[in-house]
């Protein structure tokens, strides 16, 4: 299985957009099962004193685990730069799993990153510290991070369609992640 991860929990983030195109393209080449991880639906303080302790580990972050993290082979992250790096709630979220079942959601799988930015860039110092943190973790990265920038150019003014070059991007990391 392969879960894609929109990596902001701000409503209405363009990230989404993003994701959301590769899940259906994913969904089209890939032969198991793919699931998609919106973390702007989460609701609520995600914030529990006892989340760091897994035998009474709040029901969210169990259910997350469960149902996202511990079947995946693959995962891949989409995240947009927040001051220069990565998001928060992504760490977070990757913290509160580390305690629970620990190497059947990490150890050996497999994980493909696409920045998202408003800048030049395209995030590409927040995916080298997510990297850093998911090899940590025992998770193996894919060399190639594709930097998404400059996105309100891309997106239509709808934001329901990006330009043709994002979508042969996207595309071509649809093909890296299989073949992974």
């Amino acid at each position: 299985m392969i879960t894609i991860i929109s990596g902001s929990n701000r409503k209405n983030n363009k990230t989404l957009h993003f994701a959301k195109y590769a899940f259906e393209k994913l969904r089209l080449e890939a032969e198991g099962q793919v699931r998609f991880l919106d973390l702007s639906e989460l609701e609520g303080n995600v914030v529990y004193e006892n989340m760091y302790k897994d035998s009474d580990q709040p029901k969210l972050i169990q259910h997350i685990q469960d149902t996202y993290f511990i079947p995946s082979t693959k995962f891949w992250f989409f995240i947009p730069e927040y001051n220069g790096s990565y998001p928060g709630i992504v760490k977070l979220l990757l913290d509160a799993m580390s305690v629970r079942e620990y190497k059947s959601s990490f150890a050996d799988k497999k994980a493909c990153i696409t920045g998202i930015a408003s800048g030049r860039a395209g995030n590409l110092r927040g995916m080298d510290h997510l990297a850093e943190v998911l090899n940590h973790l025992g998770i193996h990265v894919h060399p190639n991070k594709n930097p998404i920038s400059s996105i309100f150019k891309l997106l239509n003014a709808e934001d329901n369609s990006l330009n043709q070059d994002t979508e042969e991007t996207i595309q071509k990391q649809v093909r890296q992640i299989l073949e992974f």
